[in-house]
């Protein structure tokens, strides 16, 4: 027998339920993969995750009717910084993974990307060697390397900064 077909949509704020049990178990499972925590994100009521989902385009990947997997993007706020995009709070299922159901969310986030910005980039723990190449091999670039980009219970983590450009650059004559 085989599993279902995976499918991908952007999740709506009438699936924060599913939404907020799939990020609670990240937290849990994957703590230094988040900026935020479980603590934090267990005391935040429903209400704040489908504000979330009508105000971020979250993707979801399903198999059959189970969230199987997340990823979310954002234009950077301000004028100046308006042409960037962020792919954030990326989690897969473990008994989803290693079927390409990542790929097809950053795929996801990347055709909705192109449609608002010029580039787009993300963070990741410098030890998630298996995140890092997911990400190079759709053309992430990596451009940094933030130490002790966060501390959690004691511990410090890296993060490896990338961005892929989604729009070839432009070269504009500069005055002479």
């Amino acid at each position: 027998m085989t599993a279902p077909t995976v499918t991908l949509r952007r999740l709506l704020p009438e699936d924060a339920e599913s939404y907020r049990e799939m990020r609670l178990e990240g937290l849990s499972n994957s703590p230094d993969a988040f900026g935020s925590t479980l603590e934090i994100e267990q005391a935040e009521p429903l209400e704040r995750f489908a504000n979330r989902l009508s105000h971020s385009a979250v993707f979801g990947a399903f198999r059959g009717a189970r969230l199987v997997g997340v990823a979310g993007f954002y234009v950077e706020p301000g004028p100046k910084h308006a042409h960037k995009g962020v792919l954030w709070g990326m989690y897969v299922r473990p008994e989803a993974r290693g079927a390409g159901v990542g790929l097809k969310l950053v795929e996801a986030v990347l055709d909705h990307a192109r449609q608002h910005v010029e580039q787009i980039q993300l963070r990741v723990v410098s030890d998630n060697r298996a995140a890092r190449r997911l990400y190079e091999k759709v053309g992430f670039v990596e451009y940094g390397l933030e130490k002790r980009a966060a501390k959690y219970k004691g511990r410090y983590h890296d993060d490896v900064l990338m961005a892929l450009p989604l729009i070839a650059a432009t070269t504009e004559a500069l005055p002479a």
